[in-house]
């Protein structure tokens, strides 16, 4: 009889939790022993759903963003090779002026590389259309390949 009790005053804490009403702490009072007491910390960060990496949302302007300790031409070259390896459409790739524009989820995506000083650079992956409203994987994706290859060394091929 206790555990059911028990059950119940957690299931309506997680359901009263989404809701106007939320408690942060739960009081409960098991009925062999009324002296004793127990706390139950209900998080509301658990009680709400995961969102899907494939599900577009709104992305906020600093997940698009991100600094990596070193140089700006390496930093260009495994933003390129993150982008041929997720197998985005490359639209135009612009070296000189360190961008690329590539398609992915139906969108068009601007990869823009920038110099911060002698051994960091600064990365930016934002919509082209300035709708940040589309998939966080994308992101996700493209920043992980490049932090798993950050120290593979550069190669000339020719």
């Amino acid at each position: 009889m206790e555990r059911t009790i028990k059950l119940v005053l957690i299931f309506c804490a997680v359901i009263f939790s989404s809701s106007a009403f939320c408690a942060e702490q739960i009081m409960v009072q098991p009925l062999s022993n009324l002296n004793a007491t127990q706390t139950i910390n209900v998080n509301r960060e658990t009680t709400q759903p995961a969102v899907s990496p494939t599900v577009p949302q709104m992305i906020p302007f600093e997940k698009c963003t991100k600094k990596y300790m070193i140089p700006v031409d390496k930093l260009y070259f495994l933003a390129l090779a993150s982008v041929n390896a997720n197998k985005f459409f490359i639209d135009e790739i612009q070296s000189k002026n360190g961008y690329i524009l590539f398609r992915a989820a139906n969108r068009n995506f601007m990869v823009s590389v920038s110099k911060v000083d002698a051994k960091s650079a600064i990365i930016k992956v934002v919509p082209a259309d300035n709708n940040y409203f589309f998939p966080l994987g994308i992101l996700t994706n493209f920043y992980k390949y490049i932090d798993l290859n950050i120290n593979t060394p550069i190669e000339n091929l020719g």
